[in-house]
Order: structure tokens, then sequence, then C-alpha cells
């Protein structure tokens, strides 16, 4: 078979999107990974980097390259690429597969030994991946650009995950990407019935602040009777400081309930036995008002009604679907508000949407898209 090599500098193990990725690309190629944690499902071969190696430079030396700009000096300098390219060697890929603008320079310089193809999976707008933090934004963020002015128009293929973050790299790169969404694999399932008396909200995902967990949580102070929520929350990389907040901030509400979190794999089956999957996270960045999340795809996957915020991408779904509310706004008071109006007879039709939909939003179709680029990337 022919080879691939998969660039991601995650714990690939447990990243969704590279999984999904592998296991569509396994079915065309012998898959070669390299990334940090353990060997993942579908590669014959991990090429493992060393958790202390970082992805950018963090030496003083290499800050300052940063600094000054001299990014052709960085793009190989930071520990894990080189570490990467170690791994790597010279080793000949008929396809390459860089996940993320980071990846690109290892992917590149991996594709030389061989001239082959590579194919950018962009799990975000780059340029602003970690906008929020300062000292990202004043250094990084400008590396992120050059990575993506002087690769992505060599890439024989671009994927990334919504038609508005498509749009950013189409019109600042001058590239057209396709769109791979962020969506679980579908899963065999039916709406669950709705309790006669009790609303039942749900969220799932990573403990960290700037997601609004917090007005999730305060929502149910205005909400009353007839509703209950249930948390599915990770540790962040805080250690759990974040979390272990919001369980404090909710330890007054009796009708809040924390669990454990539960693989991927498995969540839609956990949470098909609530009504409403809640997301309301606030524009705080280009990629937090774009965002089109493993979440949102979850919610439909487990047949809920959803519950979101006026974030453009997942409000042109929920509305022309018919699949749940959308609050007028982002703060405390709109979106507790949005949920007001839902009865059990609205919440069953939104589930019943969210039935209907659920083949065409699922990793079914997006792994159509991902089966086309490599079939048209090996017959080159």
């Amino acid at each position: 078979m022919p080879t691939a090599l998969v660039v991601s500098f995650s714990h690939i193990e447990r990243d969704a999107r590279v999984l999904r990725q592998i296991s569509v690309v396994s079915n065309h190629a012998d898959v070669i990974t390299v990334g940090y944690g353990a060997t993942p499902k579908g590669a014959r071969e991990h090429l493992r980097l060393p958790d202390n190696v970082p992805s950018l430079p963090k030496t003083a030396r290499g800050i300052l390259a940063l600094a000054a700009r001299r990014h052709e000096s960085s793009e190989l300098a930071a520990p894990g690429v080189r570490a990467a390219l170690e791994l790597v060697g010279d080793r000949r890929f008929d396809i390459v597969v860089a996940n993320d603008a980071r990846a690109l320079p290892v992917a590149f310089t991996a594709a030389q030994n061989s001239d082959s193809a590579v194919w950018a999976d962009l799990h975000e707008w780059a340029p602003e991946e970690r906008s929020h933090i300062r000292s990202w934004r004043l250094l990084v963020a400008p590396m992120m650009d050059y990575l993506c002015r002087k690769y992505l128009p060599r890439c024989a293929a671009i994927t990334t995950v919504s038609n508005g973050i498509a749009e950013l790299y189409a019109s600042r790169y001058g590239v057209k990407p396709q769109i791979m969404r962020n969506s679980p694999a579908f899963v065999d399932l039916t709406p669950s019935p709705a309790p006669a008396t009790t609303i039942r909200l749900v969220h799932s995902g990573l403990a960290a602040p700037g997601r609004q967990i917090e007005t999730i949580i305060d929502a149910m102070d205005l909400l009353g009777t007839g509703f209950t929520l249930d948390l599915f929350l990770m540790p962040g990389n805080d250690g759990g400081r974040f979390l272990d907040q919001l369980q404090n901030r909710a330890a007054v509400n009796p009708t809040i309930t924390f669990h454990d979190p539960v693989p991927a794999h498995t969540l839609p089956q956990t949470l098909n036995d609530y009504d409403v999957g809640v997301y309301w996270i606030p524009p705080y960045s280009t990629n937090a008002r774009l965002a089109l999340p493993n979440k949102f795809f979850d919610f439909i996957q487990a047949r809920l009604a959803l519950a979101i915020a006026p974030s453009p991408e997942m409000t042109k779904i929920v509305e022309q679907h018919g699949l749940g509310v959308v609050s007028d706004g982002f703060d405390l008071d709109s979106c507790a508000k949005s949920l007001t109006g839902l009865t059990q007879e609205r919440v069953a039709e939104y589930k019943a949407a969210s039935d209907l939909v659920a083949h065409r939003f699922s990793f079914d179709a997006d792994a159509q898209v991902a089966s086309s680029i490599l079939e048209s990337l090996l017959a080159r």
C-alpha cells in the first residue's frame, strides 16, 4: 500500500479529529504518525515525540527570534519540530497530512524526500488560535500568518471546519479549503422520551475559562423549577482548578449535577438520556465567534434539542433544521430567557428534528470529503 505520514503536535490517541482523519487515511494507505502520546488507533507506526519538547520556540533565543519576526529561521527551530524531523529522517511517503499550521514546516520538509503531496487539515483559524493570550498574540500569531502565507498556496489539498473559517483562509491566503466538520460517527439512536415535568439540560466538554460554563450554571438560578442541569466536564490544563471553581459555584443549587467525563465514542449514548444540549460560547476571538465544535454535533447524534447563543455557524444549522433555540445575546439574561419558553412538546419536536439530520451531520459525510482528497492525491 502507499504510505501516509500524519503530523500532529497533539496527543493523537485522544485527539478526536485526528483519529477520525486517520480512520479514513488508513483505508487508503499505511499510516505513520508523528506526535505526542501513545500509538493512535489506525497507525501502523507511531513516531512519538517526548512530552517535554514544545512545538513552538520557548528558549530565550527562540523568543527573541519570534519578536524580531525572523520567521524563516524560527519555523524549524522549535524543539518539537526538530525532534519530529529527526524521527522522520529520510523516509519517503506518498502523502503527508499536516494538522494545523504549526505542522506545515515538518510536513513540507518530509514531503521533499519523495516529492509527495501535502494535505493541510486546519482545525481552526490559525492566525488567531490563542489570540486571547497577549504573549501568543504578539509573538506567535505573526509566525502562524507567515506559515500560512508560505505553505498554504503550495498544498495539494486544504480542509477546515466551517464555511466561515474557510472564507477567512480564502480571503487572506487565496486558497479554497474544503469543509470537514468536527462531526462524530453516526450513532443509531432514537430520541429519549421527555419526562412529564422536568426539562433535562446537559453540557459536555473541557472545563476551561472563556467557554461560559459559569453562565450555564448561573442560568439555573434564573430558571427555577422545571429544569435540571448535568455537566460532563474534563479537567483543563490547570490541574482541574477551574473545574473545582465551577463545582463550588454550583454547590448551593441541588438541580445541578457533575459527572465524570466519558470517552468520546460513548458520549452520544450517555447524552441521549437528556433533553437539551446547552452551549453558549461568547465571541471573545474569531475562532470562538465562528465555532462549530465537536459538542454541537455530539448533541445532534445524541438526538437532543439544542440551546445555543447567536454564534453564526451554529445558528445557521439550528435555524435551518429547527433543532432548538438561539438566544438574542451572549449575556446571562438572554441565554436564560431562551430556555424559559421551552415546553415538553417543543423539546420533543426539536429532538425529532435532530434525529432526522443525524446522518447528514455525522462523520459519514465528512469521510467522503477525506476519501475524495486521498483518491485524488494518490492518483497523482
